[in-house]
């Protein structure tokens, strides 16, 4: 992660590309419709939960998010318009160019673009945007109140946790008055701000991880066995059915943000991570990650399918996930030319908006 001020943070680009494997992973092994490995499948393995319920690597980005702003605005004043700006010209171009494509695909199947043009639109405030835009959506919605976010920062490094009590009671409630709040949970801020929030904490109390390995793989193996039981009781889509009305949803999120926070303030104060070899390289993929997480969906679900019908048998969930990562190597070169010639030329266009 480089920031507008050129300072470059490696480890926190590793966690990216984890990210990006974790979801691409996700829908290589089920798609929509639970193929080629189906909803009910369950690893014996609990870390590989992570894997088969990979829509978690979704709330890693968020809590990364919240831990890199907390980080690069510590204690500074801001140009909140500026700081919109380098957004925008950030993640709107590529996402612009998705959203044509599926236009244009949509187009040449004969479907009516003025329902996609209302979808659009609805994709402002709910999660209709195609390919995973959904999410860029609630990430700015986040940064609308980012600027409050900082101001509790300011007064106590704990006084967001009070952002997440609030929403774990309007989950609460949403889940008591319609009998489900999954919708919210994962679709919107309204569970999102969790690991936001979360992220921001985490990076203020960083030095309580650092070099704490006991610590760390304690929580990785309570977080497993923790997402292996909920793959066991149906996981994302047969809690028993989508939406569940399961009322783990209502704290679902506050447990992704606060494990993804401490694995994520372990890391990166645990380590001195070279610029080159094996650390450049994961560092470059985490530089492709918004790429592959929005063109994924234009060939993750056929290559799954082309290597189950044409290659090898992907029923066993552990051969499925080593095709999952040569699918994803593969997808690289692609998303390179993506970074280079659509994200880098806008990436250039932003501006300083530290002030202080």
């Amino acid at each position: 992660m480089k920031s507008s001020s050129g300072t470059h943070f490696i480890a926190l680009d590793h966690v990216r590309a984890l990210a990006a494997l974790i979801v691409f992973t996700w829908h290589f092994l089920h798609s929509f419709d639970g193929y080629p490995i189906p909803f009910e499948y369950v690893p014996l393995l609990p870390p590989f939960a992570l894997l088969d319920e990979g829509h978690t690597g979704v709330a890693l980005f968020m809590t990364l998010s919240g831990y890199l702003f907390a980080k690069l605005l510590e204690g500074r004043r801001i140009s909140y318009r500026l700081f919109l700006w380098n957004r925008i010209v950030r993640l709107l171009p590529l996402l612009l160019l998705v959203i044509g494509i599926v236009g244009v695909g949509k187009f040449i199947a004969g479907e009516n673009l003025w329902d996609y043009a209302r979808l659009l639109a609805k994709g402002l405030y709910l999660p209709t945007l195609p390919n995973g835009g959904w999410s860029i959506a609630v990430e700015f919605h986040y940064y609308a109140i980012l600027p409050a976010l900082l101001w509790m920062l300011r007064r106590s490094r704990l006084l967001p946790v009070s952002v997440v009590l609030v929403a774990i009671a309007a989950r609460a409630l949403i889940h008591w008055n319609t009998g489900e709040v999954q919708t919210y949970a994962y679709w919107t801020l309204i569970g999102r701000i969790d690991q936001f929030a979360l992220g921001m904490v985490a990076y203020h109390f960083r030095s309580l991880a650092a070099g704490r390995h006991g610590l760390a793989l304690l929580a990785f193996a309570a977080f497993s066995l923790f997402y292996w039981q909920f793959d066991l009781r149906g996981g994302f889509f047969q809690n028993p059915s989508y939406p569940s009305p399961s009322a783990l949803w209502i704290v679902l999120p506050t447990i992704e943000g606060l494990a993804f926070g401490l694995g994520i303030a372990w890391y990166e104060t645990s380590f001195n991570f070279s610029t080159g070899g094996v650390s450049r390289v994961l560092g470059r993929i985490g530089d492709y990650s918004y790429s592959m997480y929005l063109l994924h969906f234009f060939f993750v679900f056929a290559a799954a399918r082309f290597v189950n019908e044409r290659i090898a048998d992907l029923s066993n969930f552990y051969v499925a996930c080593l095709w999952a990562v040569a699918a994803f190597i593969c997808m690289l070169p692609l998303c390179y030319l993506s970074f280079r010639f659509v994200e880098a030329p806008f990436i250039r266009l932003r501006k300083p908006y530290l002030l202080a």
